[in-house]
C-alpha cells in the first residue's frame, strides 16, 4: 500500500516488515498510533498519527498525520474520511488542540479531499532530504 501511494516507491521494501513494525512501536511509544482500514479482510487504508508537544499554544499538544493512504481502487467510498475521523478522535483524546498534515503540491485530488473533510490549506510545507 505504501508503494502504491508513494512518489518514491523504490524507497519501500515490503519484505522488511521489521522496520515498519519498529516505526509502529515507536509511534505508539510516543503517544500516537497507526490506524488501518480493512475491507473484506484486507488492509486497504493506513494513517500514522503522531502526537508531540511544541512551543506554540503554551506548549500545547499537536497531532501530525503521515502516510495517509487508501488503496487507489477503493477511493471515494468513505474509507479515507473514516481514517481522518478516527485520527481526529485519537488527537482529541490525547489533548491535542490541532491536527495537521502535509500533502505534495501535485496531489490535487488529495487536497480536495482534505478540504472537503474540514482541513484548511493555510501553510506551505518544505522538506529537505538528508543524505548519508
Amino acid at each position: 500500500m505504501l508503494q502504491g501511494g508513494s512518489f518514491t516507491p523504490e524507497g519501500e521494501d515490503p519484505n522488511n516488515i521489521g522496520k515498519y513494525w519498529a516505526a509502529v512501536e515507536e509511534t505508539r511509544r510516543r503517544g500516537g498510533d497507526v490506524i488501518v482500514a480493512e475491507f473484506d479482510g484486507e488492509v486497504v487504508g493506513i494513517c500514522q498519527v503522531m502526537v508531540f508537544q511544541h512551543f506554540q499554544h503554551q506548549g500545547g499538544w499537536c497531532c501530525e498525520l503521515e502516510s495517509v493512504h487508501v488503496r487507489s481502487d477503493l477511493r471515494g467510498r468513505g474509507i479515507g474520511a473514516q481514517l481522518l475521523r478516527t485520527a481526529e478522535q485519537l488527537a482529541r483524546e490525547k489533548g491535542c488542540y490541532r491536527i495537521q498534515l502535509t500533502s505534495r503540491n501535485v496531489r490535487d485530488d488529495a487536497h480536495r479531499f482534505y478540504r472537503a473533510n474540514g482541513y484548511d490549506q493555510n501553510s506551505q510545507g518544505f522538506k529537505k532530504l538528508l543524505g548519508d
